[in-house]
């Protein structure tokens, strides 16, 4: 006996078909939008200093968006060059100097240097390690960036205690860029086979963009750097 199958109704189709489109459309039009943002961002800052014999918006009568960004780039990019040489150092040497004798810029100043050096110094092992550790407490568990091994005076007050510990990054849902850092024990850390990418997605989206499990996959060994003396 053939079972007759329910045709929908002409405004379930229409929902349908508008659902699907939001689906195609809105990140499309979200990635636009905040590109456009971030290129106008950029322009606003820069464009003011450049000199209006070398801005092309000065002969010509529409913007050029994105200039302000190219010459950012290319200025940050002539700086790198610049400070990998000997009078290139003497300059930020001197620069850095000028900083640290400002009671409050000062702190910030050598924080933010801090960072960034440690970031790109290490970015070929930071923060592209997803795991689980148990958090915050027993039986729940958290999604973590794996960043590196405890270092400096705090790797020496865990070895006093006989302790291995890695630092993890733990991002709060659904706005993974502030978080908390956490420092848990070497083997309580279960490695992930998702990227760091597809961890992030896992976080954003509460939990509803999955990706595909990878199979046959061994699990894989928390990376981390190398623990410092």
């Amino acid at each position: 006996m053939n079972e007759t199958v329910p045709r929908q109704s002409l405004a379930m189709r229409l929902r349908n078909n508008f659902l699907a489109g939001l689906v195609i459309c809105a990140p499309i039009a979200i990635t636009i939008w905040l590109t456009w943002t971030f290129i106008h961002w950029a322009d606003s800052w820069v464009k003011p200093y450049i000199p209006a014999r070398y801005n092309p918006e000065s002969y010509l009568q529409f913007a050029i968006p994105g200039f302000g960004l190219l010459i950012a780039l290319v200025l940050i990019t002539l700086v790198g060059f610049l400070g990998k040489n000997l009078i290139g150092r003497s300059v930020l040497q001197f620069g850095d100097s000028l900083f640290y004798r400002m009671p409050l810029v000062r702190t910030v100043h050598k924080s933010l240097k801090q960072i960034f050096e440690t970031v790109l110094r290490d970015k070929g092992t930071s923060f592209t390690q997803a795991a689980l550790v148990e958090y915050p407490s027993a039986g729940l568990w958290s999604v973590v960036f794996v960043a590196t091994d405890a270092r400096g005076e705090i790797a020496t007050k865990f070895r006093a205690m006989g302790k291995d510990m890695v630092a993890c990054f733990l991002p709060p849902t659904p706005f993974p860029t502030a978080g908390f850092l956490v420092y848990v024990p070497r083997e309580k850390i279960v490695p992930l086979d998702m990227s760091a990418e597809d961890a992030a997605k896992l976080i954003i989206s509460v939990g509803l963009v999955t990706p595909p499990v990878a199979s046959g996959a061994p699990p894989k060994p928390a990376e981390t750097g190398t623990a410092e003396t």
